[in-house]
């Protein structure tokens, strides 16, 4: 495998118009339109029909994070807004922190955070009926996020409260606030674990009726968690990537995906959205070190491991089987790790057999990870993609990669 750090961010530009940009969904999920790139060959078609699009015996595996009502706005009382943007939680488990009733403790970003001079952060809820006071009071910087503790009185859990004080976090190359209707078009149907900041935008095309028409074609699902943070949008401001820091993402797949992805050997397997790639070839690589050093007790996954790795030349399955054999020596359902995985050009992907995926903003380390799909030929795929008229971005179209 060749180490990309040498990689030039200025070759996956392209240039992209701000009108091109889908400021909002569709009315139906499933009439987006598809863009098919197969052996080279660049076709299009709608969503709906994609059941009809892929290999016999594929395994379809989905990201069902559910995005989180992040942004929460408190007002002093000289008047000026503070925006507490909730990223993850700090020092616990994310379902933990969401099962918290009293206090919790967050990192977060702060807007406006000048204005916060000092003391505690106050507001009054009104939640079923019931007054209910959040105050917020901060801790100390972490790079260019605080550490934020919350307190609330009610006996309700936190993922009660943020659901009820917070406003859904859209990207920032959306331009706009949020309506009521993102509430549930910025997130996925099949969205299940509260944790994400941001949605897994290749899900937010799949409608019940195209799941109906998966399985009457045989097309076998399954589901991992990825907390999509906030870094999915942290532009590659260095010109070589080597210079990049890759963000950290939580990550959680149980024994029956492991057992599940083992058994489909052979056969296709297609993750849905870039954060479920990032999933599966993470558990790849920490089979990997656990080839290694059995004794491991935890998963994570640095960006450049896999280059250091690709030496030891381990199977998909051995490497699968490793992550197995270790969940039923620690006797558990569930693998939470977390992962800094770099894929880009010159990446060997070891589990998956294609892509479906929406289009990526010039620059990004999205791009990067499709180029190490389908090599120089994402140029003309988006160039078909801009000289036809497709949507772009979170809320915009969708693409089949099958190389």
């Amino acid at each position: 495998m060749t180490n990309p750090q040498s990689i030039a961010i200025a070759d996956y530009d392209y240039p992209l118009p701000d009108d091109r940009i889908a400021k909002f969904p569709l009315d139906r999920r499933d009439q987006s339109k598809l863009l098919i790139y197969r052996k080279g060959i660049i076709s299009e078609s709608l969503f709906c029909n994609i059941p009809d699009l892929l290999p016999p015996d594929t395994l379809l595996i989905f990201n069902n994070t559910k995005v989180i009502h992040a942004r929460l706005f408190f007002r002093k009382p000289t008047g000026s807004t503070i925006e507490v943007f909730c990223l993850e939680p700090y020092q616990m488990p994310v379902a933990q922190s969401f099962e918290q009733r009293e206090r919790c403790t967050w990192t977060c970003f702060i807007g406006n955070n000048k204005k916060w001079k000092d003391g505690v952060l106050a507001r009054t809820l009104d939640i079923n009926g019931q007054q209910i006071t959040l105050s917020a009071s901060r801790r100390q910087a972490v790079g260019n996020a605080w550490i934020v503790d919350f307190v609330w009185d009610g006996g309700i859990s936190f993922a009660e409260l943020i659901e009820h004080a917070g406003v859904i976090p859209l990207p920032p190359y959306l331009h706009r606030e949020a309506v009521n209707s993102d509430n549930e078009r910025y997130q996925t149907v099949y969205a299940l674990h509260q944790g994400s900041v941001a949605a897994p935008t290749a899900g937010l095309h799949f409608s019940p009726e195209v799941f109906d028409n998966l399985k009457t074609r045989g097309i076998a699902t399954d589901f991992i968690t990825l907390h999509v943070g906030a870094g999915t949008f942290k532009p590659v401001n260095t010109d070589t990537i080597g210079e990049h820091e890759m963000h950290v993402e939580q990550i959680e797949i149980s024994l029956q995906n492991i057992q599940h992805i083992l058994n489909h050997a052979g056969h296709p397997l297609i993750p849905v959205g870039t954060t479920t790639v990032r999933t599966i070839e993470s558990v790849y690589w920490f089979g990997v070190q656990l080839s290694q050093n059995p004794a491991l007790d935890t998963m994570h996954i640095h960006q450049w491991d896999p280059y250091s790795l690709e030496s030891l030349n381990i199977s998909t399955a051995e490497a699968y089987s490793n992550v197995l054999h270790w969940m039923e020596r620690h006797d558990t359902e569930h693998l939470h790790g977390d992962t800094q995985l770099m894929i880009a050009p010159g990446y060997k992907y070891h589990v998956i057999d294609g892509l479906i995926t929406n289009f990526h903003q010039p620059k990004s380390t999205l791009l990067l990870l499709v180029s190490a799909l389908i090599g120089d030929d994402w140029k003309e795929c988006y160039r078909y993609a801009l000289d036809h008229q497709f949507r772009f971005l979170s809320y915009g179209d969708s693409c089949l990669f099958l190389p």
